[in-house]
């Protein structure tokens, strides 16, 4: 089974190189992974050129914005399932991709598949800082705030044609609203497989600043109310569900 990652990347090369090498590390033979560079000028494109031995498509241009970069990657993808890996964060461990290709190859129904998550130092891949652990999945839980990590989520490439693309109009809230479109649909499917797939540096763009958070919050509002899955109520559950993701993580080391 083909498995897309692809990574989306702007003036990343503090970082990538371990993004590249977690990739490198992986057991699973039929990976196809998609850089799509946004016009670094800090040696990311070298970097991806010396440490990028699994890479199978390496595009550099200017975009408008990480949502806008995602879609070109999936417009690219050829696997029969795609997902993210940014260019900050780095898989669990060599066999990541193999355990969830073999989970989805006895998902035959599957149209997603999801896993759990740790937040990390920027400054030490093994320091967890949040462990998110998702659960198994009901498509009542939207209502109460529930989301899957957005970088553990693969989605059967031939559902985009009825989910669609990015909503580029949004700036920080655009992977959950792709998320609830796929998930809030009755005829989709998903599976879930437990154990952390993903390790995440902690600094995103959604938490930088108070402006960004009220402008996430107010995109994650617009994105239940479209997708009908709840407004204020699940807005609150939804920011409430990370207190136990420090509770867990505490003294914790990523493996």
């Amino acid at each position: 089974m083909k498995i897309t990652l692809i990574t989306v990347s702007y003036n990343s090369a503090a970082t990538i190189g371990d993004t590249l090498r977690s990739v490198a590390e992986q057991t699973h033979p039929d990976i196809e992974h998609i850089v799509i560079d946004g016009g670094s000028k800090d040696g990311t494109l070298d970097i991806v050129r010396e440490q990028g031995q699994r890479v199978s498509l390496c595009v550099s241009e200017p975009d408008r914005g990480i949502y806008d970069g995602m879609n070109k990657g999936l417009r690219r993808a050829s696997g029969e399932f795609v997902g993210f890996l940014n260019a900050d964060d780095v898989l669990a461990d060599p066999e990541a991709i193999a355990r969830m290709a073999s989970l989805l190859e006895r998902s035959p129904q599957a149209d997603a598949l999801y896993a759990d998550l740790v937040y990390v130092k920027a400054d030490d891949l093994r320091a967890v800082v949040r462990h998110w652990h998702s659960g198994v999945f009901a498509r009542a839980s939207l209502r109460r705030g529930w989301m899957p990590p957005h970088p553990t989520f693969y989605l059967r490439r031939s559902r985009l044609a009825d989910i669609g693309e990015f909503d580029i109009r949004l700036r920080i809230a655009a992977d959950y609203d792709f998320m609830l479109r796929c998930l809030s649909r009755p005829d989709f499917s998903v599976v879930y497989l437990p154990g952390v797939l993903v390790r995440m540096r902690t600094g995103g763009a959604s938490n930088r600043s108070l402006q960004a958070l009220v402008r996430k919050s107010r995109e994650d509002l617009g994105a239940m109310r479209r997708s009908g899955v709840g407004g204020i109520g699940t807005l609150i559950c939804k920011n409430l569900r990370k207190i136990p993701q420090f509770v867990r993580a505490s003294g914790q080391k990523a493996g």
